[in-house]
């Protein structure tokens, strides 16, 4: 009898709490289940707007690959992100290649990004431009203290540009030093170390 008295009351005190807590439970139930029906129609949103961005970015560099005059607005209007970065620099390297470089240190300049390593690259085809511009000092605080090999070959080149042979001779003998043996570039950079007044040290065999 004690035993059945006592699940009697333990039956009476759940029944007391779901009619004191119900509400509330069914309620959390159903924001919990609100939220994962919000979560899959944020998910299917995400998607359907990298679909368009996608759309959008490949109708931007078709523009830019076929000349197009509209290219330039097209790649403009790509949402912010990787697409919008990728397509600027496609439009700025076809800028280039039809003597448009004005217009393309301006597309280099509008890029925004938080990839250290495409700002790195960025950096470094804008401080070129800017050398060609006659501008080798904006090209040189663009680049500021990079000690990538490219970054300071480009940056020996603003140098020479202004007439600072040994700053130049330093940062093409950092890059050297930073290239593999059998790197391309090895030999463009020792032309430029010679022309800057330096003597390009053949780096030591490997044991």
């Amino acid at each position: 009898m004690d035993d059945l008295l006592d699940e009697h009351e333990q039956s009476e005190r759940v029944l007391s709490w779901l009619r004191a807590n119900g509400a509330g439970l069914i309620g959390g139930i159903a924001l919990g289940l609100a939220a994962i029906g919000g979560w899959k129609w944020w998910g299917n949103h995400q998607l359907e707007e990298h679909g368009k961005a996608a759309t959008q970015f490949q109708a931007a560099t078709d523009a830019v690959d076929a000349k197009d005059k509209a290219a330039a607005a097209k790649v403009k209007a790509l949402p912010d992100g990787m697409y919008r970065t990728l397509a600027s620099l496609d439009l700025a390297k076809s800028q280039v290649e039809t003597d448009q470089r004005d217009a393309a240190i301006a597309t280099l300049q509008g890029i925004k990004t938080d990839d250290a390593a495409i700002a790195e690259i960025v950096n470094q085809r804008l401080a070129r431009l800017l050398i060609d511009a006659k501008k080798p000092a904006d090209a040189i605080k663009l680049l500021g203290k990079s000690t990538s090999p490219m970054a300071m070959e480009v940056r020996g080149d603003a140098q020479l540009a202004l007439g600072k042979a040994d700053l130049a001779r330093n940062d093409y003998t950092a890059a050297l030093g930073k290239l593999d043996e059998a790197s391309p570039r090895r030999r463009l950079l020792e032309l430029k170390l010679t022309e800057a007044g330096g003597t390009p040290v053949k780096p030591e065999a490997k044991s």
